[in-house]
């Protein structure tokens, strides 16, 4: 599940999918209620979401908040693609990084200063936006996933592929036995065109805490 940091502003569309869901799903309508007042929200840095995304793979929390400082301490506030670009992948490895991870990151650096990547870059179908992600060795559907629901805001994003996500589905919709795929797909089909913001609550139902992103099972 993601981190709890970040802040942005409240999407559009989120009243008239919180209506929209609640009239068509009573664990939806529940969920809203206890929620009231909690909307998804991330960051605007399009570079630092993707980097926060891969430095939390597979880690706890504390681990990933841990290694982010390490790379604020060396990068300062703010990561940039030139200075990560450029830097030795030894100096990542030692801001505890993996050495996955570490090229993972070098590899969107590189993505962004060689496309010269800018936010008008994110302006276009989110299918393309998908492809492009994916041809970043390291960066795989749930990074993506991650990266369209909190950068990109986009109302009908579905990681499956995420098992808090899916540990919440079968928490409230089978008293926390097991879902089939086929079922997960069955009962998240009601949600369109709205899986984010279901998604969002369900995360809600098994953390207290606001699910936030700067700007994300994992991909490395």
């Amino acid at each position: 599940m993601p981190e709890r940091r970040g802040s942005g502003r409240r999407p559009a569309y989120w009243t008239r999918a919180c209506a929209e869901l609640s009239r068509r799903d009573p664990v939806m309508a529940r969920l809203v209620r206890e929620f009231r007042g909690s909307v998804l929200r991330g960051g605007g840095d399009a570079f630092e979401t993707l980097c926060r995304a891969v430095v939390g793979q597979q880690i706890s929390l504390q681990a990933a908040d841990s290694v982010w400082r390490n790379l604020l301490a060396h990068f300062g506030d703010e990561m940039m693609p030139h200075r990560i670009h450029r830097c030795h992948l030894g100096t990542l490895r030692r801001c505890g990084l993996s050495q996955n991870k570490a090229r993972c990151l070098k590899n969107i650096a590189q993505f962004f200063v060689h496309r010269r990547v800018t936010p008008r870059y994110w302006r276009r179908p989110l299918d393309e936006t998908r492809a492009a992600l994916l041809s970043i060795t390291g960066i795989g559907p749930w990074t993506f996933e991650m990266f369209a629901i909190f950068y990109l805001k986009h109302p009908d994003v579905l990681p499956l592929g995420d098992l808090g996500l899916v540990n919440a589905m079968e928490q409230q919709y089978n008293g926390g036995r097991r879902l089939a795929d086929a079922r997960l797909r069955t009962i998240a089909a009601r949600w369109e065109p709205w899986r984010t913001v279901a998604t969002w609550y369900l995360w809600r139902s098994i953390d207290p805490e606001p699910v936030v992103y700067p700007g994300p099972a994992a991909d490395a």
